[in-house]
């Protein structure tokens, strides 16, 4: 054998690895961490594409970051956005909070600090830098003081 007839194979394995480890992130945290994670430039995008249906997430919203479960008929999901909405739809109601959000995103604020949520339907929502941060799904508590 060559020295060339070695390295070709070499090389092919070397360029696989590197091909699985870029683009296996996604498929690692979807087998591992059962979780998928997308993300959508503006509230448009987001409506027409997005795996879950969140009416709180502002007209203005950008940089939107969706983690959602794998798990067959799981609710699980979190949204991190950037927007310059001060207040959330109307429907959104202010209560203790109870939940917590099943995962953390980078640059999301700590559900455990906010001692208040915006408890829009199934979502709990809370400010983020520049922006909001929601979970659901949210406590029976919650959407009861909420409708109550």
């Amino acid at each position: 054998m060559t020295r060339r007839s070695l390295l070709l194979p070499a090389t092919a394995l070397l360029l696989l690895g590197g091909a699985l480890t870029l683009g296996g992130c996604a498929a690692v945290d979807g087998l591992v961490h059962k979780q998928s994670t997308q993300t959508f430039d503006d509230s448009a995008a987001f409506r027409a594409e997005a795996p879950v249906k969140a009416d709180w997430v502002p007209d203005d919203a950008t940089a939107i970051t969706v983690r959602t479960s794998t798990m067959k008929d799981a609710a699980d999901a979190v949204i991190l956005l950037r927007s310059a909405s001060a207040s959330l739809p109307a429907e959104c109601v202010d209560t203790s909070r109870t939940s917590a959000p099943s995962w953390t995103l980078d640059d999301a604020p700590s559900a455990y600090d906010a001692k208040t949520v915006f408890v829009c339907g199934d979502w709990s929502v809370i400010p983020a830098s520049g922006g909001w941060y929601g979970w659901t799904p949210n406590s029976d508590d919650e959407r009861n003081a909420a409708q109550g």
